[in-house]
């Protein structure tokens, strides 16, 4: 009873990540969404990805601006291993294919890790762009292994499960990918209260000062970047299964940016702030790309955005006022929210129509497609749309500074009062 009051949340979160899907279920048809359960397999699997980032990013210091390349490596290692049981050279359970990715992942970081990690800070960024370079370069060139463009096809149905289970629909491979999602998280979690996550913190925090108590911040690097490259290698497993096609896209620097996006959205500083990154980053690519041909712009100035007024990402956001709901005085920064959100609301507004206006000018149009809102058609050319978007951005943002004023105030006084509180109890 214990153990299940200590990870309650994580049940929880198991229960209502398995009943999810089926509010997309189709009753009449007796079957789920293939569009919702493979989204949900892409956030499992890129959370699994995003997290092995934190491992570098935030637990050692170290920005990688090539860790897809763990990734993918460890995606193709999965893809043969699957062809070669396909091919009854090998016996290999399929729920054990992703920790195959995970060995490859393993491999590779700690080859890739050797030469890494030699350096720090800004030389370790640059080597890891270098060596991601590198190996989108190899994956063109060495047709063996990477299968050029195209790639390495599988097939995964390999009737080699260990639970009978054939993984031909959607359903049953969403469910791997959620135990291993949990499976890969849990031991991310325990690794970072072991000796070597602390370890890693001290190396990132106080360089030298690791040093002086004796330990090798250079050995503790290349461990935390092996073992990185081993849960990277799980994720790509995963890939491979879903997809049953990895392509040096797998390897390329727009997958690492992926990651990046996803760790510094949700936040370094806490473990799950790169899970709730990922939802993040993963519904702006899959459902915004679906509105809108300007989805990257969005992205971007998101980041943007978090890296001038939130670096703590949205997890250190809602950390922040802990303080205050301790204090049981969290229910007064209601009103305030309330009033900041129509001004917020009006500048959102004003800088999507902006985008979209823009966007279709250089691009719908040359596609004859017609700009429309509420299934009413505007037309681009005149000078009302423009006039509306700038005018709702330019006072929005007038709006939102003042209340912005107002909600500092209130906030200060808020904090203030929950440091008195905290002090006197």
């Amino acid at each position: 009873m214990s153990l299940l009051r200590r990870n309650w949340l994580w049940l929880l979160a198991l229960v209502v990540l398995l009943a999810f899907p089926f509010l997309f279920y189709d009753w009449a048809k007796g079957r789920h969404s293939g569009f919702a359960l493979t989204l949900m397999s892409e956030i499992g699997v890129m959370a699994i990805f995003a997290l092995s980032f934190n491992m570098l990013m935030g637990q050692a210091g170290l920005l990688s601006f090539g860790h897809a390349v763990l990734f993918g490596l460890g995606a193709y290692c999965a893809a043969h291993v699957v062809n070669l049981v396909k091919a009854g050279t090998i016996w290999l359970p399929t729920e054990l294919v992703p920790l195959a990715g995970g060995l490859g992942g393993l491999f590779f970081g700690f080859v890739l890790g050797w030469l890494a990690t030699k350096q720090r800070a800004t030389a370790f960024a640059m080597i890891t762009m270098g060596l991601g370079e590198l190996v989108s370069a190899a994956a063109l060139m060495f047709m063996g292994f990477f299968g050029g463009e195209g790639g390495i096809t599988i097939d995964r149905v390999m009737d080699t499960s260990l639970l009978g289970v054939r993984y031909t629909s959607p359903w049953q491979v969403y469910c791997l990918v959620l135990a291993w999602a949990f499976i890969a998280a849990a031991l991310m979690r325990l690794q970072t209260q072991t000796p070597l996550g602390r370890m890693a913190n001290a190396a990132r925090d106080n360089f030298e000062r690791a040093q002086f108590v004796g330990y090798d911040p250079r050995r503790i690097r290349w461990i935390q970047f092996t073992l990185a490259g081993f849960f990277a290698g799980i994720g790509g497993g995963l890939y491979v299964l879903i997809y049953e096609i990895v392509t040096f896209d797998t390897v390329s620097a727009a997958k690492s940016a992926n990651a990046l996006l996803a760790v510094y959205i949700g936040g370094t500083g806490a473990f799950f702030g790169p899970i709730l990154g990922t939802i993040v980053v993963v519904l702006l690519q899959s459902g915004v790309s679906l509105l809108s041909n300007a989805w990257l712009l969005y992205v971007g100035v998101l980041f943007i955005v978090m890296v001038m007024y939130a670096p703590i990402g949205l997890v250190g956001l809602i950390g922040l006022h802990a303080p205050i709901w301790r204090a049981g005085r969290l229910r007064e920064l209601l009103l305030p929210y309330l009033r900041a959100l129509p001004p917020a609301l009006m500048v959102l507004l004003g800088f999507v129509l902006l985008v979209e206006l823009t966007s279709f000018t250089t691009i719908g149009a040359a596609q004859g497609k017609h700009f429309a809102i509420a299934g009413r058609t505007i037309d681009t050319t005149s000078p009302l749309p423009w006039g509306i978007a700038l005018v709702a951005l330019g006072l929005g943002a007038l709006w939102l500074r003042r209340e912005a004023r107002a909600f500092r105030l209130r906030w200060d006084a808020l904090m203030e009062d929950a440091k008195r509180q905290a002090g006197a109890s």
